[in-house]
């Protein structure tokens, strides 16, 4: 371990941004002595459920205006949390004049005395961190899960030993301002996402940023079947692992032979777990399982304690999670499919008719691919919030795709696109909340919009009679 536990004893921290990661780094820097203060350009009001868990902490606030180089001149330490642009002026001249600016994640990595294991990628990291610590589990091993599920990782480290593992999911925020990497690092997939905030250049490499600081200690984990996963191994001196969708394997790692997860390491092929075993729908969650494996065989779990944590796990929250069946009609949350590619993969988990619910605030991605599997799939589609009409006008410059095109509505809300879906479904039917756009033009996360969508499918569910 780097540094002392005591580092922040006596010195003047600055959090800037009071979002879970703001909330946990002012918590941890008061515990730890530290003069705090944090700075928000969101009001009280706005900002009133946070600071509510900061309540009766010595903190000075800073809230409702934008911050100025003298509300953070004097920082022996400034966090910046991963929802603030980096490319804030007011950042810009802290570096200029040597402020000190560092992250949560960087924070975590350069004081966390056990073994990490960090998780990235565009699409899987949650249900494959939620694998991996399924897996340590059966295995029996002490470990923590954080990073970008919701719970903040500075909280974590008092109840870290050098025997603790923590399994991170990592975001390529998180990645921006690290100068360490984990134990294990695993690099999921890189496909385009967040282009509304970053270049193209930009967001692969702070993915590839997860394995950049590793030594020759240390091992990654990379998708053999995605070419800039497959390039993210030069720039590590790591022990290579890989997974792939296919039978072809150089080294060791995981792949899929004989309808089977089969892990290849120095003792040869052992088949893991049969794919029909997976109680998960779907291609892509195939991948996740194939990539959990190889990250926990990587960290010496055991084949037959990875195969007992796959068949006993329960879908996380908002992915695909069946929510209500209601007349035949089975109502599924898929609130994280925050772009077209996630949508494609809920909606190719699915053989029944699908009635798609799509919207939410654009990420500028390609709508092409996902409009012409709807109309080739789909029996109905509604488009809610802030992106309906850029699907709306996909949709049309697509129809030549749908032999007999699926039925259309456009609404405002999350509750009208439900109450539509109603209409339009009938037994035999799955409503597929897959809204290919994030939650902001409505709710703060896309954990909230599931949550409503639940709450909708349930109390429908309750008036019918059928209970959920």
């Amino acid at each position: 371990m780097t540094g002392e536990r005591d580092s922040l004893v006596g010195k003047r921290v600055t959090v800037i941004g009071l979002g879970i990661e703001g909330v946990d780094a002012a918590r941890y820097a008061v515990a730890h002595g530290a003069e705090v203060r944090v700075l928000d350009s969101k009001n009280e009001a706005t900002l009133a459920s946070r600071l509510e868990e900061l309540e009766g902490l010595p903190i000075t606030y800073v809230l409702g205006r934008p911050q100025t180089i003298d509300d953070i001149a004097g920082s022996d330490a400034v966090f910046v949390s991963q929802s603030v642009p980096l490319k804030l002026p007011l950042l810009a001249e802290a570096r200029e004049r040597g402020i000190p600016l560092t992250s949560m994640t960087r924070y975590f990595l350069e004081h966390c005395p056990g073994p990490t294991i960090g998780i990235t990628g565009s699409s899987g990291k949650t249900t494959t961190t939620a694998l991996v610590a399924a897996m340590l589990a059966e295995d029996g091993r002490s470990y923590r899960v954080g990073g970008n599920m919701g719970k903040g990782l500075l909280g974590l480290l008092d109840g870290i030993d050098a025997k603790t593992w923590t399994v991170l999911e990592m975001s390529h925020t998180q990645l921006q301002m690290t100068d360490r990497s984990p134990h294990i690092a695993a690099i999921l997939n890189i496909t385009p996402n967040h282009l509304d905030q970053f270049s193209w250049d930009e967001y692969v490499a702070l993915k590839q940023n997860i394995a950049r600081y590793q030594s020759a200690k240390d091992i990654v984990v990379l998708n053999g079947d995605d070419a800039l996963c497959v390039e993210a191994a030069d720039l590590t001196p790591a022990t290579k692992w890989s997974f792939t969708m296919t039978a072809s394997l150089p080294g060791h790692g995981t792949f899929r032979r004989d309808a089977a997860v089969v892990l290849r390491t120095s003792r040869g092929d052992e088949a893991v777990v049969a794919l029909d075993e997976i109680p998960l729908r779907g291609e892509h969650n195939i991948a996740n399982v194939l990539a959990a494996t190889a990250i926990a065989a990587a960290a010496g779990v055991h084949r037959d304690d990875i195969a007992q944590a796959i068949t006993k796990f329960k879908p996380v929250a908002h992915r695909l999670e069946e929510v209500a069946e209601i007349d035949g009609v089975r109502w599924v949350n898929d609130s994280i499919a925050t772009t077209p590619e996630r949508t494609l993969a809920g909606i190719r988990s699915y053989d029944e008719p699908i009635v798609l619910l799509l919207g939410g605030r654009d990420k500028d991605l390609p709508k092409d691919e996902l409009a012409q599997e709807a109309l080739q799939r789909c029996v109905g589609v509604v488009l809610f919030g802030e992106s309906a009409a850029l699907f709306e006008a996909a949709f049309a410059a697509n129809a030549g795709f749908a032999a007999e095109p699926p039925q259309m509505t456009r609404v405002e809300t999350l509750a009208e696109a439900v109450a539509a879906a109603a209409e339009m479904s009938g037994a035999g039917d799955v409503v597929l909340l897959s809204p290919a756009c994030t939650s902001f033009d409505a709710f703060p996360n896309f954990e909230a919009r599931g949550e409503e969508f639940r709450r909708l499918a349930r109390a429908m569910a309750s008036t019918s009679g059928e209970g959920d």
